[in-house]
């Protein structure tokens, strides 16, 4: 693992920290490539039934280290977006464990669209939310084009991109954007007790939660029904339905194993 990217595993949950604290956390190439790796493992992990993203010090992510090589006026964008950024939003998005974005502070660019890939989405009050693309003359990527709509319509996504306007943390919750803000003081009790809820939950169904859900924006309402229909099939085979089952009747908390 890279030094710029710190991966600490405690029970069921993954905790990733961005680490570059001195330049609030801006993407490498390399802290990228770090966070696919540590998203795949986690996929393949069976111990692992939560991933909690953060980043270290004042900031979530500031987007791309514009000082990096590769990235000056003239480089191929598209090659470092092809080997870094694409590979890594396509692991959060189709790791079939619940993903929890902890944004402490600023998440601009790419680390705006990165905690928005994420499954949910707890931000700071004093957190903001920013499209700085356009101010530097591109687009928002990182799946920003394909999330930002989805998240908060069609005209706050234009608008946001275009005119790369920052929100904050409770903006974004009334629009729909992330899932709950909260003082800064409250922000690791708020992370930690969702991730330890996710944790313990039925892993298998919130995987397929995730994978259904995605998969509902490309599909129409029979196709839809026909995937519920054969996902629920498998989850019915499984030992946390049976235990789900089993303490509904006894009227106990359920002890899910995450099968």
């Amino acid at each position: 693992m890279s030094e710029q990217l710190l991966a600490v595993r405690e029970g069921g949950i993954l905790r990733l920290t961005m680490n570059r604290p001195q330049k609030l956390n801006a993407l490498t190439g390399e802290m990228a490539d770090a966070a696919r790796s540590a998203f795949e493992e986690a996929g393949r992990d069976e111990q692992t039934r939560v991933v909690l993203l953060t980043g270290a010090g004042r900031a979530f992510c500031a987007g791309q280290d514009l000082g990096e090589e590769g990235v000056a006026p003239g480089s191929d964008l598209g090659a470092v977006i092809e080997r870094h950024y694409n590979p890594l939003v396509h692991a959060i998005r189709t790791l079939e464990k619940p993903v929890i974005a902890r944004v402490n502070g600023i998440a601009a660019g790419a680390g705006a669209n990165l905690a928005f890939a994420c499954d949910l989405v707890v931000a700071a009050a004093s957190a903001q939310f920013v499209e700085s693309f356009a101010r530097i003359g591109l687009l928002p990527d990182s799946g920003g084009t394909w999330m930002l709509p989805r998240l908060i319509g069609h005209a706050r996504a234009v608008g946001l991109a275009m005119l790369g306007t920052p929100i904050g943390a409770q903006q974004a919750y009334e629009w729909g954007a992330i899932w709950k803000a909260v003082e800064d003081v409250g922000l690791d009790a708020e992370c930690d007790a969702l991730a330890s809820a996710l944790a313990s939950g039925p892993t298998k169904a919130f995987g397929a939660i995730k994978s259904a859900i995605a998969a509902a924006w490309n599909k129409d309402i029979d196709a839809q029904l026909e995937l519920e229909r054969n996902m629920q099939r498998m989850l019915g085979a499984t030992g946390d339905f049976r235990e789900g089952v089993e303490a509904f009747t006894e009227k106990r908390a359920p002890s899910f194993r995450g099968e």
